[in-house]
């Protein structure tokens, strides 16, 4: 039965738009976080999931299974050995959050540190996520422009010693340095170094976000800017979603007790999904390390599979930067084409995108560009989506001229 009562009086100022009703995914689905089902687990899965739930099933029945309230004790010490032959990050468990998905980290990290009115900096091209959020905070964001590898630090000294003319503290400086979304770039160890520095100068804490720091080609990675902090001022983040599997909703935060004691009295949920921990923890140890080498390559697969399609179809109207590992690439079209409409006309098509303007702090700067995620759509259905689009493209905006260069890029 149909309600007749009306909430919208009720509803507070400031709520975001309202969603719209679920519709499915799209025939060709270039957007979310999401990775390649054929590279879930799923037979290990089984087997933890049945190995835990007989050894500590009736755990279940308490809250935090007895671990506390900061999750599953064999989880977080899976976390400190990774973390240390990964990262390059010395932690002990206590120093570690288990969370649902890096989502709730970054909710909990500006709960912590942010009010309305607040300011804090970010890379130019950043996560749609974390920018909405801000919005939606009221908090002014200062974007830093990138190059190949990163971050600029001589762009970033500017904007902190503007700030500080004007008596603005930043409240943190957000970066994705492994893996950088949407650009796939990894800053190199000199430039960590250098935003360290910085940082430590200026007194402004930096917000470490690695979800995708697993998933690079060459299976090498910078330190942590974490662990090259000698003055403790960095909350690290990370997340199995990229690694194992989105839906599990699994994250974790590293950080000082000053900050994490406060996290924990602002984290009200009761625990994250223990169920979900628990079989990460039992799974991850004999599995984690051999399994993100086959996941990295059959993603890599699939990204040369798009760049294929993208010089078959757009020829050198498509331009784009090879990332150095993940699970998307960050596309530069012809200044004429306007990827927020481009995303509407392609949707009517079958085919969702992510236009570039929601992943920056310079709207104009990128709205030429777009964000195509590879790893969930098949290899036949990327060279099929990247058709489609671009038939979309030059019947919308002109391009790719059908005499378009398509030679292939080296």
């Amino acid at each position: 039965m149909r309600s007749s009562f009306d909430f919208a009086p009720l509803f507070p100022a400031g709520l975001p738009a309202p969603s719209a009703r679920w519709t499915g995914l799209a025939k060709y689905s270039f957007v979310g976080g999401n990775n390649d089902s054929e590279q879930v687990p799923l037979d290990e899965l089984i087997e933890a999931a049945d190995t835990v739930l007989r050894r500590e099933g009736r755990s279940l029945a308490t809250y935090g299974l007895a671990h506390g309230p900061q999750g599953y004790l064999p989880l977080r010490e899976f976390l400190v050995t990774k973390l240390k032959r990964d990262a390059g990050i010395s932690c002990k468990v206590d120093d570690l959050l288990i969370v649902s998905g890096s989502l709730q980290a970054l909710d909990l990290v500006n709960a912590t540190l942010l009010t309305r009115g607040d300011t804090v900096i970010f890379e130019q091209e950043s996560y749609q996520g974390s920018l909405t959020r801000l919005a939606r905070l009221g908090v002014n964001v200062v974007g830093i422009p990138l190059d190949q590898d990163g971050m600029r630090m001589d762009l970033l000294a500017s904007a902190l010693a503007d700030l500080k003319r004007r008596g603005i503290r930043p409240k943190y400086i957000y970066t994705i340095p492994t893996v950088q979304n949407p650009t796939g770039s990894i800053m190199p160890e000199s430039r960590r170094t250098e935003l360290v520095r910085l940082a430590t100068e200026y007194g402004v804490p930096i917000f470490e976000d690695d979800c995708y720091a697993d998933l690079i080609w060459s299976g090498q990675r910078p330190p942590a800017i974490y662990a090259m902090s000698e003055s403790g001022g960095v909350i690290h983040i990370g997340s199995f979603s990229k690694s194992i599997a989105p839906a599990l909703r699994v994250g974790f935060v590293v950080a000082p007790w000053e900050v994490m004691s406060r996290m924990l009295a602002l984290k009200t949920d009761a625990g994250s999904g223990a169920l979900e921990q628990m079989v990460l923890a039992t799974y991850c140890k004999p599995h984690f390390s051999t399994h993100v080498p086959t996941l990295t390559k059959a993603l890599r697969s699939k990204l040369d599979t798009l760049m294929e399609a993208l010089n078959e179809q757009f020829g050198t109207a498509a331009e784009f930067e090879e990332p150095k590992g993940g699970i998307f690439l960050w596309v530069k079209l012809p200044d004429q084409v306007d990827t927020l409409k481009l995303y509407q006309a392609a949707l009517a098509a079958g085919v969702s995108i992510n236009p570039g303007p929601e992943w920056s702090t310079s709207k104009g700067h990128s709205a030429s560009r777009l964000r195509l995620c590879f790893a969930s759509p098949t290899h036949q259905q990327i060279r099929d989506g990247v058709a489609v689009l671009a038939e979309v493209c030059r019947k919308e905006f002109g391009v790719p001229a059908r005499s378009a260069n398509v030679e292939k890029r080296a």
